[in-house]
């Protein structure tokens, strides 16, 4: 009986979030020609109506840990990377507008993809290697310039929870060429919406954010070592259950 429920909840929740997507992208064509704060602001709203329904429907509740660590500065957020959860959650609930560097296959995800193309994200192509790069740095300088913060998972795909992956250094070679802090960020959001699963479990997610990291005197490889030992320690903090058996 309880599965049950819990598909249902989760199947509710999947119709609710596909119907809102097709009716927000639509809000977002008619939103474009508003100023970019603007439209931003209109764009993540859909996230924040999803992150309620999650919430509402589902039970999956949220807890901020560290919050004032946030800087009033230039940042490139380095986050673990769980779910879709985080990259629902963090678009509206941090202090500056995010951009988020995604592989440019997204932007042909009908809706979705489309909504997001109006807004100031850095599409890659993964198969220009360096110049990748180099295009990551240059739209990236530009964003934090005009007041956004980068966003990356330095992980790269989503892995499941008590697990860690092999954390890429492209984050904190942003950081170093920009001369923008680092802000980690642990949370243990596949617990409640686990990696390629339709159920979604109810239960307290807690997103915790700690001090910004200089990368003054540091390498990519180096303060990519500090980044990950902090987020990987704070897991343990955060989800001990997950981490017992390590």
């Amino acid at each position: 009986m309880r599965h049950t429920i819990l598909f249902l909840r989760s199947l509710l929740f999947t119709v609710i979030m596909v119907v809102a997507t097709i009716v927000w992208a639509c809000v977002c064509f008619l939103a474009a020609p508003l100023p970019y704060n603007q439209r931003f602001w209109v764009t993540s709203r859909w996230n924040v109506f999803v992150i309620w329904c999650a919430k509402v429907i589902c039970g999956i509740h949220y807890q901020f840990k560290g919050y004032d660590n946030l800087p009033d500065a230039p940042a490139i957020v380095l986050s673990k990377h769980q779910s879709a959860w985080e990259t629902i959650f963090l678009l509206p609930n941090l202090t500056r507008p995010l951009v988020f560097v995604f592989k440019k296959e997204i932007l042909y995800i009908p809706f979705f993809g489309w909504a997001m193309a109006l807004l100031r994200m850095i599409p890659i192509d993964r198969k220009q290697g360096k110049n990748a790069f180099k295009h990551v740095v240059a739209h990236g300088k530009r964003r934090l310039a005009t007041g956004q913060w980068i966003i990356m998972f330095p992980e790269g795909t989503r892995i499941p929870v008590g697990q860690k992956g092999k954390y890429k250094s492209g984050g904190t070679r942003l950081a170093i060429e920009t001369n923008a802090v680092v802000v980690p960020i642990a949370h243990n959001s596949g617990e409640c919406w686990p990696k390629n699963s339709f159920l979604k479990r109810p239960g307290v997610i807690t997103v915790s954010v700690g001090k910004p990291i200089s990368p003054d005197g540091h390498t990519p490889d180096s303060l990519m070592q500090e980044v990950e030992n902090w987020i990987e320690s704070e897991m343990r903090v955060i989800s001990p259950h997950a981490y017992s058996a390590g």
